[in-house]
């Protein structure tokens, strides 16, 4: 797993009324709030009950009360609390091209805040101490037990489930752990059923998605790679039907391997609009010369939504991937498909 440097934006336009609900969020211990999530129904009245145990990658961490003051250290996990209803008091920065800060899946309120900022690259543990959470989410930190270590001595601290790959916990999982640390795990369950079955009636209208070979790859600094299986960037298409291609996650593509981008579609993330694809030895490629590259800025909302995969940003991002997907796969290389910008 590459540590994301392009997560959020290589890792997020019209917000779908499912996703984009301008409700407020509230700090989890103030009763009833209004969901941002992808139905925009009303959160649970009130937290679950407490104490709450979860098991993860260092041990287990025990929540004896309801979170008020939720601080969110993951690259990604801000939307998860938005989700259910909470609005972080502290999150970390989003790394990339992509302003996270005006991502339009997530409600006029949310992007309105102010939490404190703890850190981008590097967690700022002092800062992150002062904003006094009283519990902190971290299943997409990337954090090590040195670091837990020190965060466990702020707050009660979620990191990601240890029989997960680093930074490869799914994301329904990932919405269940931090219900469960809220104590909205009801609504969690909801959430993810509600995502669930909008990417089931995108399948059932694309029947054509199944197992064609789909490879994301991001270009940026000059390095040029493509992703693993267990890269939640690349599961988004295989939730949608697609098939990772055998040997992806190549960590530098030399020009003398481009062909592992020949896939039947080519999803390409890129800083550079003169980059790989005005390369001659890109243009022989089938899926160039037949038209099936969708090709991403990394600093446009597609990019920042594949990266946070997040119950908000996963439906959002079916209204921008699902026609693309569909013109790169229709057989007819004359058909455009659009590039974001």
């Amino acid at each position: 797993m590459r540590f994301p440097t392009l997560v959020v934006a290589a890792a997020a336009t019209l917000a779908l009324a499912a996703c984009g609900s301008d409700d407020d969020t509230t700090p989890a211990g103030d009763g009833a709030a209004s969901s941002t999530a992808t139905t925009g129904t009303a959160a649970s009245a009130a937290p679950g009950p407490f104490p709450v145990s979860l098991t993860h990658s260092f041990g287990r961490t025990e929540i004896d009360e309801a979170p008020s003051r939720v601080a969110t250290i993951g690259f990604n996990e801000a939307d998860f609390a938005l989700a259910l209803g909470v609005q972080p008091i502290a999150e970390r920065q989003v790394l990339g091209d992509f302003d996270a800060t005006k991502r339009p899946w997530i409600s006029e309120a949310a992007r309105a805040a102010k939490p404190v900022s703890v850190g981008s690259d590097e967690i700022e543990f002092e800062k992150l101490a002062g904003a006094r959470p009283d519990v902190i989410l971290g299943i997409y930190s990337f954090i090590d037990a040195g670091a837990y270590g020190k965060l466990r001595q702020i707050a009660p601290t979620v990191a990601q489930g240890k029989q997960y790959e680093l930074g490869a916990e799914p994301w329904d999982q990932q919405l269940l752990d931090t219900g469960k640390a809220l104590g909205r795990e009801a609504q969690a369950k909801r959430i993810v059923g509600e995502v669930d079955s909008r990417f089931d009636a995108a399948t059932k209208e694309h029947p054509e998605f199944a197992g064609k070979t789909l490879t994301v790859a991001f270009e940026g600094g000059g390095t040029l790679f493509n992703l693993a299986d267990s890269d939640l960037r690349q599961q988004y298409f295989t939730d949608l039907g697609f098939k990772t291609p055998e040997g992806a996650g190549v960590e530098n593509i030399s020009k003398e391997r481009l062909d592992v981008l020949d896939q039947d579609v080519l999803v390409l993330i890129t800083d550079d609009p003169d980059g790989i694809s005005d390369d001659p030895l890109f243009e022989r490629l089938d899926v160039a010369k037949e038209g099936r590259v969708v090709t991403v800025a990394t600093s446009d909302a597609f990019a920042g939504a594949l990266g946070f995969n997040s119950p908000l940003s996963r439906p959002f991002l079916l209204d921008q991937a699902v026609p693309r997907l569909a013109a790169a796969v229709d057989g007819d290389p004359g058909t455009a498909v659009e590039a974001t910008e």
